[in-house]
């Protein structure tokens, strides 16, 4: 049996593991099938270290890939399901993917990512679903040809998360989590200590309502699956009314959540509502964006003190945790570091700040795990102060009683419905547009998704701005990136504000938007 689930295969049996809109998967066949998924890909030519990229919405076979390859010693490389096949080959081939495994969802989208140049040299590709393009593999019929038994030699893989980037295509995180070939004792320790942590009993249930994919649900759904035995029920889109539904219907005792699905349950009829117990929960976990007060107040009055958040992000992790006991007490804060981190604010001189003062937010880990940005040494150069010593590019302070209150980004990002989005990728895009001249991307309030991605533009000599053209831009994003990423509206500028030197005074066109607004992220 795979190392990491054989004990909780022997002890909980024909018990169930996993649950998506499919069908359900007991302990014993879940653990069956990742040795399956280990032979198949080492009989595929993959061996540890190797790089696996998967493409898959939230359903049973992506525990099952993912959970072998940390068992094989393999990097897997969750991809973003929204992007468009110039995203995806670019990732394919930066990773250095050996193996590509995708749900036939996808199937058009990565048929044509694997005819670029760029991820033609990825050798394995495998098909989740009955839809299997000329040149893949189905899935199923990998398993039925690979051996059940217990593979040997395994060892620690892990994950690499692809974030966008300040300047062109995202990069991939490796981080503590990534490394390979390590004892699988040292996975089975972090995710233990980080349930612990985060308070998420052992033999649960756990509810996936938002993307496998993003750093913050993986990390809440597969470490609770091996460090407490969590049962996985899990939902490809999340649907506030069936979130409810689901919690009572099966005894969901933790989950993660953003700001945004917040406030689409709070704006359930109050006879969906009404209806709803929840007495299972233990935790609801929530961070990825800055949640309102009056947001998070109104959670607390209809679920209780269950509700709590943290800080971080995945260079490193869960930063801070405050529960919603510790919240009342200091709205707005996002609590004390945890156990394993050590925060430090700094001034713009680079000079340590004191209790109350306002600067960028810097963390180290206790445990001496440090992260690195894939491929771009200068990046990860960026984003420390020192060897050990990163940042998230975030501004705030620590009150006197060790609790962080975040103040405002530092870098130039959006996050939408907490997922994050740099505005160069799209700036870049944009300026590619034969009647733009220049152009800027910036976040504005948006009630329900935190921000929306807004987009000035300033056009070249003899074109005139119009509605249609505005139309136009947005559709032209599109067709080279993900559509979350594209402007929902376009202002067009005489002159964007820029410095004689070229910097880009992105503020003069922001700030508008935010006065009174009552926040500046």
């Amino acid at each position: 049996m795979a190392q990491l689930t054989a004990a909780i295969a022997q002890r909980k049996g024909d018990a169930t593991a996993l649950v998506d809109e499919f069908g359900e998967s007991s302990w014993t066949a879940f653990d069956e099938r990742i040795n399956r998924v280990i032979h198949g890909l080492r009989a595929a030519g993959l061996n540890s270290g190797d790089t696996l990229a998967l493409m898959c919405g939230n359903r049973r076979e992506y525990f099952e890939v993912t959970v072998a390859a940390m068992h094989a010693g393999m990097v897997i490389v969750p991809v973003n399901w929204h992007w468009v096949a110039a995203e995806l080959a670019y990732v394919i081939e930066d990773s250095d993917a050996s193996a590509f495994i995708v749900e036939d969802r996808y199937a058009d989208v990565a048929v044509e990512a694997c005819a670029d140049s760029q991820a033609a040299a990825c050798p394995v590709r495998i098909v989740i679903g009955d839809k299997v393009p000329v040149g893949f593999e189905g899935y199923e019929d990998l398993l039925a040809r690979s051996d059940p038994s217990e593979p040997d030699d395994q060892t620690s893989g892990g994950p690499m998360f692809y974030t966008s980037g300040t300047t062109g295509f995202p990069k991939g995180v490796r981080s503590g989590l990534t490394a390979t070939g390590n004892d699988l004792a040292i996975v089975d320790l972090v995710a233990q200590a980080s349930m612990g942590m985060l308070q998420v009993p052992t033999d649960g249930v756990t509810l996936l309502e938002g993307p496998a994919y993003h750093s913050a649900q993986w990390g809440l759904s597969v470490l609770p699956l091996l460090g407490a035995a969590s049962t996985i029920v899990m939902r490809h889109r999340f649907d506030p009314a069936e979130l409810l539904d689901l919690v009572d219907r099966y005894q969901v005792t933790n989950m993660h959540l953003v700001p945004t699905q917040f406030i689409r349950l709070l704006k359930l009829p109050d006879d969906v509502r009404a209806k709803f117990d929840g007495s299972s929960l233990a935790i609801v976990i929530h961070g990825a964006a800055p949640c309102p007060i009056d947001v998070k107040q109104r959670m607390l009055d209809w679920w209780g003190p269950v509700v709590m958040e943290y800080y971080g992000g995945t260079e490193g992790g869960f930063l801070t945790i405050i529960t919603g006991e510790e919240w009342l007490a200091r709205p707005g804060s996002l609590g004390k570091a945890t156990a394993m981190t050590e925060l430090l604010i700094v001034d713009d001189d680079g000079v340590p700040c004191g209790v109350g003062e306002s600067g960028q937010i810097y963390f180290a880990s206790r445990m001496g795990a440090d992260f690195e940005y894939h491929k771009a040494p200068e990046k990860t150069e960026a984003a420390h102060r020192a060897p050990g010593v990163g940042t998230l590019g975030d501004i705030g302070y620590i009150d006197d009683e060790g609790y962080l209150f975040m103040s405002d980004r530092k870098i130039d990002m959006i996050i939408s419905g907490g997922v994050n989005i740099y505005p160069a990728e799209i700036e870049g895009v944009l300026v590619g547009h034969p009647a733009v001249a220049d152009a800027a991307v910036f976040g504005i309030p948006d009630d329900e998704m935190g921000e929306q991605v807004k987009a000035a533009v300033e056009l070249v000599d003899g074109v005139s701005a119009s509605d249609d053209l505005a139309a136009e831009l947005i559709a032209f994003v599109r067709e080279s990136l993900a559509g979350y990423k594209s402007p929902k509206t376009v202002d067009f500028e005489e002159r964007l504000p820029r410095h004689p030197t070229g910097k880009l005074y992105k503020r003069l066109l922001r700030d508008p938007y935010w006065e009174g607004s009552g926040r500046t992220i």
